[in-house]
């Protein structure tokens, strides 16, 4: 797989505005291309950061989709990185983003740097990280 990466994830959700409005104002993705009535779906959505996309959905139609279960296997988080933790955290707190502490702090250090991790409202944990290293 010479010259690839990552292009993206798709992300379900039951609760597509609140969710579409969590990553854009939140976070900064932007939308660009949002398709409705899509195979069956009430939407689905292309969202970018930088060179990032995340393929927003909803359930097929009449479908109730389950709750993310952090201790399943598959993808539990994913992660961006962010030149200024503490300002971002600041500026998170003030819109009430939902977080998840660690010994009763929002901000930790892990090896070689600090994070904090973050839940969208579909549940997805989102790690926002220092350092760019392993």
């Amino acid at each position: 797989m010479k010259n690839s990466y990552v292009h993206h994830i798709c992300i379900q959700t039951n609760s597509y505005s609140e969710t579409i409005e969590f990553y854009k104002r939140t976070l900064g993705f932007e939308v660009v291309q949002e398709s409705p009535d899509f195979h069956g779906r009430e939407f689905n959505t292309w969202l970018r950061l930088g060179t990032f996309y995340i393929e927003l959905q909803t359930g097929k139609q009449s479908e109730f989709l389950a709750q993310v279960n952090s201790n399943s296997e598959g993808l539990v988080h994913f992660c961006i990185w962010v030149e200024n933790l503490k300002f971002e955290v600041e500026r998170l707190q003030k819109m009430n983003v939902h977080f998840i502490k660690k010994n009763d702090e929002i901000i930790y250090q892990v090896e070689n740097g600090c994070l904090c991790k973050l839940i969208a409202p579909e549940g997805t944990i989102i790690e926002l990280r220092n350092n760019q290293g392993i």
